[in-house]
């Protein structure tokens, strides 16, 4: 671990400040690993954001993800000298890759989507290295080429971001 390690809470607060109740959920197991995610998803090396799905509910409605930012990434020597704090921008990011995850896991058809609006957004805590950034999934529409979510980003028990994600389907021929 680095010297600027974080001890990293896992979100157990319960209540209307999160999309959905975490009890009960194993925020250490993996349902879908980086390399899953890979077959599903077209970003690829520093632009693939998410370390692996924790859960997902049966009717793939509701999911959460995670990453663990580790400080070495392509961001943290210019977004703060000193002081780096994953980027807001890369936030959003991370939760439209888990939207676009499920999309496409709910879709027969293999689509790439991409990114159409980003509505709401909201940044409350920062997420720095050392810190594990789970990530809550609510699907709010979807269609076979669209889709609206709600995404939080939770660390430390705390609400770093919230917004709400759409995308669309932009071709059917993944890489």
């Amino acid at each position: 671990m680095s010297s600027n390690s974080v001890t990293s809470t896992p979100p157990t607060t319960t209540g209307s400040k999160f999309l959905f109740d975490l009890a009960g959920i194993d925020l250490d197991a993996i349902v879908a690993t980086r390399d899953d995610i890979a077959k599903v998803n077209p970003h690829r090396g520093n632009m693939a954001l998410l370390d692996g799905v924790v859960w997902m509910s049966p009717d793939l409605v509701r999911a959460v993800g995670k990453i663990h930012i580790r400080g070495d990434e392509f961001w943290a020597a210019g977004h703060f000298p000193g002081k780096p704090l994953y980027p807001g921008v890369l936030m959003i990011e991370s939760g439209a890759q888990l939207a676009n995850y499920v999309f496409n896991i709910r879709t027969p058809i293999e689509y790439i989507s991409a990114l159409l609006s980003v509505d709401d957004a909201r940044f409350r805590t920062p997420v720095e290295p050392g810190q594990t950034l789970y990530i809550l999934l609510l699907s709010e529409k979807w269609t076979a080429k669209r889709f609206t979510c709600t995404v939080q980003g939770i660390v430390n028990g705390q609400m770093a971001f919230e917004c709400s994600v759409s995308g669309i389907a932009i071709n059917t021929k993944k890489q």
